[in-house]
């Protein structure tokens, strides 16, 4: 597999193959430029790598731990099962670890507003969280719909005093919380900064997000090899945007012994409308300023998508995973509704961790992968939420009183 021996994407126009790039408005190319040459000229000096670490240790709660599924792996009787706790991250996700991130960089190019978008409510609490900690003005865009099904996080992020604005327009989810949010800035990037939650939209932000998310993958392998001396024979991750995905493969893409599975929601199944199986079931287009996969018509118009989680609930998926899905890097498959529901509950009452409903997605994949398995080999699952946010959404669907 010769084409990831070598990995260094993105290229310098922010292409993963064919893929990513910039289709934007042209009032959008000046910020942009601007951020991709800041970022490129602080991303690697000792100054800001500390910085960053500071506030990921004294704020974030990292490292966070790699935890061993006891009581899974003995179920099974199979390969041993490890959880990377994303999970304890405060605010409860990964979502953080690009927001502390984002908002350095903001600080440091003058930036006085911070806008973004959210779909679970995860990224934008960690948003309203680092303004409320540095002191800066948070709008979040997300959908009305969300907002109904995450009220937890909409609660949150007013209390930490960001303005949390509806957006009715469309399927009233993420995709179209992500539209207003590009409307906004297109109208303010002079003094604003677009702190996009995944691994999606035009160049720099591919890159600048699986940067930041890397410290997942990069303490998992830490960590690992500290407990067992070996590379994980199977790694899992929830794919939506793909932003917790993108950060714990990324460290492992040239360890070709270690396979890689990205699991999408399949929602009321692929064989009907109602899903949200971008790689599984979509194809080539243009995007939220990017090219990539995404589910759409023959006539190119987007097919809106259907999860019972919100977080992966989008039509599109970052470039860099479109490309890893090409070249057969990653496997991307898919996981029901119904299937990451039981997979909450299994784990909930096997393991005392209730996970978000994302990363149920990915649990739920331990049902068909266990098996195959061996004993002594290794599975890592990317705990990439915490269940909070879900438990009204989890209790009705799973009739639980």
């Amino acid at each position: 597999m010769s084409s990831q021996s070598n990995y260094h994407y993105p290229d310098a126009l922010g292409h993963f193959g064919k893929y990513g790039g910039r289709f934007i408005p042209e009032t959008l190319y000046a910020p942009l430029t601007e951020l991709e040459n800041f970022y490129r000229k602080i991303k690697d000096t000792p100054e800001f790598l500390s910085e960053l670490e500071f506030y990921h240790k004294e704020f974030t709660g990292r490292p966070t731990p790699l935890t061993f599924a006891e009581n899974l792996t003995k179920h099974y009787g199979k390969a041993a099962v490890y959880f990377k706790r994303e999970d304890l991250c405060h605010t409860g996700a990964h979502k953080i670890n690009n927001a502390i991130g984002q908002i350095l960089i903001a600080i440091k190019m003058g930036k006085k507003r911070i806008i973004a978008e959210t779909g679970a409510g995860q990224h934008g609490t960690a948003v309203a969280t680092v303004c409320a900690k540095f002191g800066l003005n948070c709008t979040v865009y997300m959908g009305e719909k969300d907002i109904q099904r995450q009220a937890p996080n909409v609660a949150r992020m007013k209390l930490l005093g960001a303005s949390v604005v509806p957006v009715t327009s469309g399927s009233k989810t993420l995709k179209d919380a992500t539209n207003e949010a590009i409307r906004d800035w297109v109208t303010h990037a002079d003094n604003t900064h677009y702190i996009i939650g995944s691994a999606v939209g035009p160049h720099p932000y591919p890159m600048m997000v699986r940067d930041f998310q890397s410290v997942i993958g990069t303490e998992t392998k830490e960590q690992l090899q500290q407990i067992t001396g070996k590379l994980p024979d199977y790694i899992l991750a929830c794919v939506g945007g793909g932003s917790n995905a993108i950060g714990i493969f990324y460290p492992f893409i040239t360890d070709e012994s270690v396979r890689m599975i990205g699991i999408e929601a399949a929602g009321e199944g692929t064989e009907t409308k109602k899903h949200a199986a971008t790689l599984g079931k979509g194809s080539d287009g243009i995007f939220h300023g990017m090219r990539t996969y995404l589910i759409q018509d023959d006539k190119g118009q987007v097919i809106e998508p259907h999860s019972v989680s919100a977080g992966l609930d989008y039509p599109g998926v970052g470039p860099e995973h479109s490309y890893l899905h090409d070249i057969k890097r990653v496997q991307y498959v898919s996981a029901t509704d119904k299937e990451a529901l039981a997979a909450v509950k299994t784990i909930s009452r096997t393991e005392g961790i209730i996970p978000a409903l994302e990363t149920a997605h990915a649990l739920a994949y331990l049902e068909k992968l266990l098996p195959e398995t061996k004993s002594g080999e290794i599975v890592v699952v990317n705990m990439s939420g915490r269940g909070d946010k879900d438990l009204a959404t989890i209790m009705n669907e799973l009739h639980i009183e």
